[in-house]
């Protein structure tokens, strides 16, 4: 089921060129959903109508989610699944709450000071996807570091269900938990607009828009979603910000004779269980392992659920068991590759989870799966793809927070310094900015000349 690739003797040059790799065309996408961005940023809420009933096959009574309909999913949340979003509710916070940074004060010079200082966000718009699976656990892994820095205004967006014209209610339930009660059924590249422009026209197509369709602009927008959101992300971006742009998601796991091979496989198939495009990559030293994975991938899969979404995944040319010399070179590809979810199952796991440098989480030993990580490790599971774990990290505090520079010198402070800031500023021919500082550090002179 898995492609083999043997890179066993490769020369360095060339193994990471055939390294896997799930192909995504946003440039494509953000060409097809370009109309629909347009139309909401000139249309408001009637374009966002008007698309969720051409995507989602819904006509929405309103976009906004009522109180009463997130009250009654709270009400019909089954309890197991309600002690288990609160488990994942408590370690988010736990460890998002140790994320934070402090403001630092330094001082440059005898009464002058530079803070650096962090300050939240405003308003932020977060994107929960609902095709072909439902994410409640994505409304706490966004929500949570949000209101742990103080975002004054929440929203969540999420795809409407052709049954009820709402999100689903795992979704709203969670919200609900969350004390999250701006929720908008919008799901898609429509989504993305609604937060990036806002709703506030009086289009006669529909009836006239009132509170319940209306969505005030955002200052960032997060959250994964299918490639028309991340096409739409990168349509926006400028407009606000974004976290990143989502692809199909990724495990890599890097083992060696002494993992399990039970554990290997259900850990591959656990992450190709999510879309036909996902990624499973099984690099390793040890061709007896590999042969042992694929023996009890193939009886795995025949039994789960989702068996045929599953098994297109693992076959897909993103998808492969790779052979390598030694831990070295599978550090080294792993590391070129910088993989979402990169699990560790080798001799001394944690010093070698040590030397990983690209990756957007790393799973450390046999007992600490990607999908305890996508509930309630209290990591959070909104991670780089498409190999932006090389230069960019997942979801956390950091997120919903700007750094602002606080600069407070004094008379004296400022004039140890004057003469440098003329100097440089004559240097690139601003001398406006030199005389700026000369009217305050000797404004008798200025005044005379």
């Amino acid at each position: 089921m898995l492609t083999r690739i043997d890179l066993r003797g490769t020369p360095d040059a060339a193994r990471v060129a055939r390294l896997p790799r799930a192909q995504l065309d946003v440039e494509s996408a953000a060409d097809a959903v370009r109309d629909v961005v347009a139309s909401v940023r000139e249309h408001g809420a009637t374009a966002v109508r008007a698309a969720t009933e051409r995507f989602d096959g819904v006509t929405p009574r309103r976009l906004r989610v009522a109180a009463s309909d997130l009250a009654e999913a709270e009400r019909s949340l089954d309890p197991a699944v309600r002690d288990g979003l609160a488990v994942a509710i408590a370690n988010a916070r736990r460890v998002h709450a140790d994320q934070r940074r402090a403001d630092v004060v330094t001082e440059v010079v005898p009464g002058g000071t530079v803070t650096q200082t962090w300050r939240p966000v405003r308003r932020v718009g977060l994107y929960v996807p609902g095709g072909r699976a439902v994410y409640p656990s994505s409304v706490v892994m966004n929500v949570v570091p949000a209101q742990l820095v103080g975002v004054a205004e929440i929203a969540v967006a999420s795809p409407p269900q052709r049954e009820t014209g709402l999100p689903h209610p795992l979704v709203l339930a969670a919200c609900a938990m969350l004390g999250v009660d701006e929720v908008y059924a919008v799901g898609g590249a429509q989504a993305i607009a609604m937060f990036a422009y806002g709703t506030t026209d009086q289009d006669s197509a529909y009836a006239t828009v009132d509170d319940a369709d209306t969505c005030a602009r955002v200052d960032l927008i997060t959250g994964p979603g299918n490639i028309w959101v991340a096409a739409a992300k990168r349509l926006v971006r400028g407009i606000v910000g974004i976290d990143s742009e989502a692809g199909p998601t990724e495990i890599a796991i890097l083992a060696d004779d002494t993992a399990d091979p039970r554990h290997v496989a259900a850990d591959l198939i656990s992450q190709a269980e999510h879309d036909p495009m996902a990624a499973s990559v099984l690099v390793t030293t040890s061709a007896r392992l590999a042969d042992a994975v694929d023996v009890e991938t193939a009886a795995r899969v025949a039994a789960t659920k989702h068996s045929d979404r599953i098994t297109e995944a693992l076959s897909g040319t993103q998808s492969a068991t790779v052979l390598v010399d030694d831990l070295d070179t599978g550090l080294a590809l792993l590391n070129a590759y910088g993989a979402e979810h990169l699990e560790i199952q080798t001799r001394d796991a944690r010093a070698v989870a040590g030397r990983v440098t690209s990756a957007g989480a790393i799973f450390v030993g046999p007992h600490s799966p990607v999908s305890l990580g996508d509930y309630v490790a209290g990591s959070n599971h909104v991670l780089p793809t498409g190999g932006c774990a090389r230069h960019s990290g997942g979801l956390t505090v950091q997120t919903f927070l700007k750094g602002v520079q606080v600069i407070e010198y004094d008379g004296d402070a400022l004039s140890l310094l004057a003469a440098h800031v003329v100097a440089l500023a004559d240097a690139e021919d601003l001398p406006a900015h030199g005389e700026a500082i000369v009217a305050r550090t000797e404004p008798d002179r200025k005044a005379q000349s």
